[in-house]
């Protein structure tokens, strides 16, 4: 049987450089690669510590309608889900880096969870599942 699995998801940026310094210094993801594509376009992937899922593709928008999106790629809902062995840890980390969450963390049936937005405004969820 075929093995398949998500390798990346792309998070349309403006600047190569200011959202590889965020996502690698407020959220402390590993830098996977950065590669020079030419005529300035870059193939620049970061990661969350200890691996395991995708990677995340940074491009670069350049038309008005993928600038349109920065930001917003999922319409207003959360957009990607982060998922952590110690929420209590991790939440006061990315707090005082100055990452902004929009609520207090709350206890649900699936998850400690509380939503931040990255640089650009996108929604994430923080969340350590249970079980």
């Amino acid at each position: 049987m075929a093995q398949q699995r998500i390798g990346a998801v792309t998070v349309v940026v403006r600047d190569y450089d200011e959202a590889k310094a965020w996502y690698t210094g407020m959220l402390g993801f590993d830098l996977v690669e950065d590669t020079p594509m030419g005529a300035g376009k870059r193939w620049l992937l970061v990661a969350p510590p200890g691996g395991g899922g995708p990677n995340l593709l940074l491009a670069r928008a350049v038309t008005p309608e993928q600038e349109s999106r920065i930001g917003d790629q999922a319409g207003g809902r959360v957009f990607l889900f982060l998922h952590t062995d110690d929420f209590r840890r991790d939440h006061a980390a990315m707090t005082a880096r100055g990452v902004v969450f929009r609520e207090t963390p709350r206890e649900e049936a699936y998850a400690t969870v509380a939503v931040f937005e990255d640089l650009y405004g996108n929604l994430w969820d923080l969340l350590q599942p249970k079980g």
